[in-house]
């Protein structure tokens, strides 16, 4: 045992030297039963998801840093096929959508690649990536045996590859592609196609080994994956999966790090405690790859969201969040675990493993190497108790709902419930909205209804998808009829009734706006009735029918329409008139879309019109300003809390659509969230009663050292004058480590012969942004506190010296460490009491 141990710190050493082998160094890509085979070695990775249209180009850089900083071996992606082929044949491959300069980026920083070609990528996603005008070549069906799609996404997928391998990307090239994927979640969708969908996963498959990449092809939820294409899990937990063949690897394509969120709905969160345990069970239970669904989420610029409903913001409560900022504690608790899993990968790759129970809801996974080497995973996965438990004549107390690993069968180096990361609290920290020239708002007011000449005139209503095809959000819909008097009489209005397929509608009767209605995230289609005032004679009828993003999954999904369906008129005194059947009038688009408004070089378009004040609360109106650039480096949010519904640019980019939808005050929001059980998005949700969105990000390279300008379309009126900037800052920074957690070990270093007593004592760790400083130290307390950052209380156990001592240690520096050992704390107080520190400082 003693020869054994003695062996075990060499072969760490030995084992991170070989860690540090970087992408360049690729030479070809195999698998076995166990894990993906990389320059002939086995390998464990973990993979994290930064989508290259969510962000900029001057983002990409950082955020893959970010995340090989954080543990990530590898990133992934999607590929956007509506964001690439816009028009049959007509690629597009800039800006946002440079797929090869992306790629290039992750090479550069020694990282792996896995490509998720797709086409199809569901991913909240407007039309789930497929292109809307594919819909309309005639007898193309999505995702079965068709002749027309499969040609067309074979094509696609072709010209990806082909792009991949003039830069030789693919590690069968010496590249650090290591993986490519086909299709996407298809398996529950293949059912409803019945024979023509399980001929066509079989031609997906087939379709993408003959592209000769020379890596394996993935296909997610696919459980009759052919030979030779590996079938992988998407899920918040994916340790009880299992491939469909022996000679398969476990692979996990999609862990759920947070959820979407639709206009009109609180905001989830998942709990860092509880990523942790699915990916610590994952790698307990024989999984080789991890990838998380997303490690950053971004933003749907323009009007790429999905849903429909989708945010604009895609921030998932992703480990770095939608701003490119670390989300502490989540990215710093998940770095740690894979450090951790990390000083376990000879063992979990080339050991002999067994599984045996600790108790009624407690086991423990066991992986032994030739070498001597030994690792444990102990799980809890008790809802509700902790428990101590004993392996191999030693006790270790486990949390509900944890894991604990140990590298060496012995010493616990990571629990998944233990915490020791900091806290960060960010704000969105308001800046006045410097106009360059005071004075100078320009202001352009849309024509309610037929703004030119109509496209067309219809008896009913057609189907507004089919009609727009995507190329807008609006569609206008005018019809006129006469009543022999006025109404309401004796106090009773009649009610205007419309009935929709979704998405919304703005209702306006006699050029005056009288209500708007939309449906949600649950069901788009809606029915409204609205009382109304009418005029003696012709009443004139206008409706701005609206998408808010186009339907992303599910079998036919292409087929789902929007748009009116019925409107009449109740309590007439003749009875209900109904107007479905009149002739209506059609206009596609705004008149402001049409004069391109929005981009920059509008300067002498004679549309605006200059006024020193401009109009608040109007509906269906421009607005364009000259803006400064907000100091400093801090990302950039745009507050549009005084304003409704829209669309917003900034020197001619898209930031998005824009709403202040509010959700509910009972949307399931809850105090506290409590990690322990089966994670849903129902479980941690926060913001109810509140907008959904109220800041919307602006990427600091869209700015001009001068002459920035602010573009909004208001749809149903607000005060522009009201709108700023904000920075996002990481103003508070908290720390709370009892001395039960695991020391922070450093693979480099870390021995497993040091005695219990010649450990390093637990410490609370704090690191303001670069180039701030601990200003102040708002709370401290040695004992047993409790709490959250910003709201923690000292308990019955309290020592008077905490302030002190970490004041001592903190104030004026970027960073600062204090153990739990620290002598300023001196004698023990209160003996029986397991020592926790909590500290909440603020950075400036």
């Amino acid at each position: 045992m003693a020869t054994a141990a003695g062996r075990l710190l060499p072969l760490l050493l030995v084992l991170h030297a070989l860690l540090v082998v970087t992408a360049a160094a690729v030479s070809g890509v195999a698998y076995d039963h166990r894990s993906l085979i990389i320059s002939g070695r086995r390998r464990l990775l973990i993979s994290t998801s930064i989508h290259y249209p969510r962000s900029v180009p001057a983002m990409w850089p950082k955020l893959v840093a970010e995340a090989k900083e954080g543990g990530a071996d590898c990133i992934e992606t999607y590929v956007f096929w509506n964001g690439h082929e816009t028009a049959p044949g007509k690629y597009y491959f800039e800006d946002r959508f440079d797929l090869v300069q992306f790629a290039r980026v992750v090479k550069d920083a020694g990282l792996f690649l896995i490509l998720r070609i797709g086409p199809f990528v569901a991913g909240e996603w407007n039309f789930g990536g497929l292109p809307v005008w594919l819909h309309y070549i005639p007898g193309t069906v999505f995702r079965t045996n068709n002749e027309p799609f499969k040609s067309h996404m074979k094509g696609f997928t072709t010209k990806i590859v082909d792009m991949m391998k003039k830069e030789r990307f693919f590690a069968s090239q010496g590249g650090h592609i290591i993986l490519a994927q086909i299709e996407n979640e298809y398996e529950g969708t293949e059912q409803a196609y019945g024979a023509g969908g399980k001929a066509y996963a079989r031609w997906a498959a087939s379709m993408a080994l003959s592209q000769n990449t020379g890596v394996p092809w993935i296909m997610c939820q696919q459980s009759d994956a052919p030979d030779h294409v590996i079938n992988t899990c998407n899920s918040f937990y994916c340790d009880q999966f299992e491939p469909n063949s022996p000679t398969k690897p476990k692979i996990w394509t999609e862990n759920w790090p947070g959820w979407f969120q639709n206009f009109g709905e609180a905001n989830p969160h998942r709990p860092a405690e509880d990523v942790a345990f699915s990916v610590a069970r994952f790698f307990g239970k024989g999984g080789t790859v991890q990838n998380y669904y997303v490690y950053h989420g971004g933003t749907n610029f323009g009007r790429t969201t999905g849903g429909p409903f989708i945010t604009t913001s895609y921030d998932y409560d992703a480990p770095i969040d939608e701003y490119g900022l670390r989300r502490l504690p989540k990215w710093g608790h998940l770095r740690e675990l894979h450090k951790s899993i990390k000083m376990c990968e000879h063992s979990l790759l080339y050991g002999n493993s067994t599984s045996f129970s600790l108790g009624p809801q407690q086991e423990a996974d066991v992986y032994t190497d030739h070498s001597g080497g030994c690792v444990a995973f102990l799980s809890n996965i008790d809802s509700e108790k902790d428990k101590v438990v004993t392996f191999r004549k030693r006790e270790y107390d486990l949390p509900a709902w944890s894991v604990s690993i140990l590298p060496d069968c012995d010493n616990v180096v990571y629990n998944t419930a233990k915490v020791r990361s900091q806290t960060s609290m960010v704000d969105m920290v308001p800046e006045t909205l410097q106009a360059s020239k005071p004075d100078q708002w320009s202001i352009f007011t849309e024509k309610i209804g037929i703004w030119d000449k109509n496209d067309f005139i219809r008896n009913g209503f057609v189907d507004h998808i089919n009609t727009t095809k995507d190329s807008t959000d609006y569609l206008w819909h005018t019809t006129s009829f006469k009543v022999d008097r006025s109404y309401p009489t004796s106090g009773k209005h009649p009610i205007l009734n419309i009935d929709s397929k979704g998405h919304g509608v703005h209702a306006f009767l006699n050029d005056m706006l009288i209500g708007s209605a939309f449906g949600n995230g649950s069901k788009s289609s809606f029915s409204v009735h609205m009382p109304i005032n009418l005029k003696t004679g012709k009443n004139e009828i206008a409706l701005l029918s609206m998408t808010v993003g186009l339907q992303n999954a599910g079998a036919r999904y292409e087929w789902v329409g929007a748009g009116l369906t019925t409107v009449n008129i109740s309590g007439m005194e003749n009875g209900t008139m109904d107007l479905s059947s009149n002739n209506w009038a059609y206009k596609i688009g705004l008149e402001g879309e049409h004069y391109s408004l929005f981009k920059p070089d509008q300067g002498n378009n004679r549309r605006w019109s200059q006024q020193s004040e401009p109009p608040k609360d109007q509906p269906l109106t421009w607005y364009k300003v000259n803006v400064d650039v907000p100091q400093g480096d801090d990302p950039i949010g745009l507050d549009m809390q005084s304003m409704g519904k829209g669309l917003a640019w900034l020197n001619g980019n898209a930031i998005g659509r824009y709403w202040l939808r509010t959700s509910s005050s009972d949307d399931r929001c809850t105090p506290s969230c409590n990690y322990r059980g089966q994670f849903s998005p129902d479980n941690c949700r926060t913001g109810c009663g509140k907008p959904t969105q109220r800041w919307y990000h602006v990427p600091r390279s869209w700015f001009h050292p001068s002459g920035n300008t602010l573009v909004v379309f208001e749809e149903q009126g607000g005060d522009p004058t009201k709108i700023t900037f904000s920075r996002r800052v990481a103003t508070s920074i908290c720390s709370f480590v009892s001395e039960n957690y695991p020391s922070i070990v450093d693979m480099e270093t870390w021995d497993k012969n040091m005695p219990d007593d010649g450990r390093v004592a637990s410490e609370a760790q704090l690191s303001c942004p670069k180039g701030k400083i601990i200003s102040s130290v708002n709370f401290a307390s040695f004992g047993d506190p409790s709490g959250t950052c910003r709201s923690y209380q000292q308990g019955s156990c309290h020592h008077p010296d905490s302030l002190s001592v970490v004041k001592k240690a903190c104030l004026n520096n970027n960073g600062c460490t204090v153990s739990l050992a620290d002598r300023g704390f001196g004698k023990d107080l209160c003996p029986r009491v397991i020592k926790t520190l909590a500290i909440e400082v603020d950075c400036s």
